[in-house]
């Protein structure tokens, strides 16, 4: 599959290319979840006939345009950029106008493959251990409870399974009695070596409980009945990674790196090199590039299918929407910062937002600049059948 190079700037390949061609050939080697199969169909069918749309009209030179629908679908690398606006919008009346700083905790390579098996639990303790460890540590350190938000992520650039959780943290916090504010280190936080300590023992204990309830039950390496056990002493003598980065100075900086991170898929359209029958090529990281064959590439890529109604971006501390209305409020009160002074203006409609994010013009005409006149296209699954044929008795 060759293209000439694209000269309104788009992607010159897709990932929707690679699932129509190949699909089938993945399917042939390995069963697929009810999940993995629609996240393909979904993406495969986005902005495309067979999902509608709207066929603009220019009423002064005629121009015609069909605009498809989207199919929303949140592993889908063409949905994220409207919703992610919308979100950062949001977040921003949340966001203390403080330094924070990014850590990231990393589950070790012996998690994995039990990831793979019961992601939802594992993601799940993870979001916990990571959440416990921050807030424990704020109330140990500083007496104070920490703002944080946490994003998952499970890819490294090369798409292997490779889950860890990113966290944006407050440099200080509102002290437990809630009567000031108590700034942290300027130059760290806490010391990863401790983060990676309390991070592991809060994770054996999760998965301890996870285990007594069951919940591991017909995984292969447990079946040997001293299995978990063993497994379990290995990772008590693992070291736990924990990376903390510098932090963020100014509440812009960290508002355009959660626009990053928060609604950031696998891989990106952008980032494809050349796709054909022998391998996919793309971008990896530093100037490099790796290169997978089809079925690999995709199944690579439905490594990073999430649950259904998993939530991978999650707040705890002064950040949980619970406490929204009175910790943060207080806090943002003793930092004599309003709200409404760091609030990021949302445009009023999709089209205006879309226009800011690409400088595409959905509502006037690109040839003359009339007003486009839009007419429903339906899609060919909502469109009425003919009765059936009578057959003879």
């Amino acid at each position: 599959m060759t293209r000439r190079p694209d000269p309104t700037g788009r992607p010159l390949f897709e990932i929707a290319d690679v699932v129509r061609r190949y699909r089938s050939e993945l399917e042939a080697e390995q069963p697929l979840t009810i999940i993995q199969r629609r996240v393909l169909s979904a993406i495969a069918s986005c902005r495309t006939a067979a999902l509608g749309g709207y066929l603009d009209l220019c009423p002064r030179c005629g121009f015609e345009h069909p605009a498809y629908n989207s199919c929303r679908n949140r592993h889908c690398p063409k949905c994220q950029a409207l919703v992610q606006e919308k979100w950062i919008a949001a977040r921003s009346e949340r966001v203390l106008p403080v330094r924070h700083f990014h850590v990231v905790f990393t589950l070790p390579s012996e998690l994995r493959s039990l990831a793979k098996y019961r992601p939802r639990e594992i993601f799940g303790a993870l979001f916990a251990a990571t959440s416990q460890t921050l807030l424990e540590l704020g109330h140990t350190h500083f007496r104070a409870c920490l703002g944080v938000t946490m994003v998952l992520h499970t890819w490294t650039r090369d798409l292997r399974f490779h889950p860890h959780v990113h966290a944006l943290v407050t440099a200080g916090g509102l002290d437990l009695g809630m009567g000031r504010w108590i700034d942290s280190s300027r130059k760290f936080l806490f010391l990863v070596d401790i983060m990676g300590e309390l991070l592991r023992g809060k994770m054996m204990a999760a998965l301890s409980e996870l285990s007594a309830r069951g919940r591991f039950e017909g995984f292969d390496e447990f079946r040997d009945p001293l299995g978990f056990a063993t497994w379990m002493s290995r990772l008590a003598r693992r070291h736990w990674i924990v990376f903390a980065k510098k932090p963020f100075r100014r509440v812009e900086h960290l508002l355009r790196y959660l626009g990053r991170y928060t609604h950031r898929v696998a891989i990106s359209n952008s980032r494809l090199l050349a796709v054909t029958d022998a391998a996919i090529t793309f971008r990896t990281k530093n100037g490099k590039s790796a290169s997978l064959a089809p079925v690999e590439f995709l199944r690579r890529f439905l490594q990073h299918v999430l649950p259904d109604g998993f939530h991978k971006i999650r707040h705890t501390g002064l950040y949980a929407s619970t406490r929204a209305l009175d910790a943060c409020a207080i806090a943002r009160a003793q930092l004599r910062v309003r709200s409404e002074a760091q609030a990021v203006a949302l445009p009023p409609s999709w089209q205006e937002r879309l226009r800011q994010l690409t400088g595409v013009d959905v509502l006037h005409c690109p040839r003359c600049g009339a007003r486009l006149e839009h007419r429903p296209v339906p899609s060919p699954t909502c469109l009425p059948r003919a009765p059936p044929e009578r057959t003879a008795a």
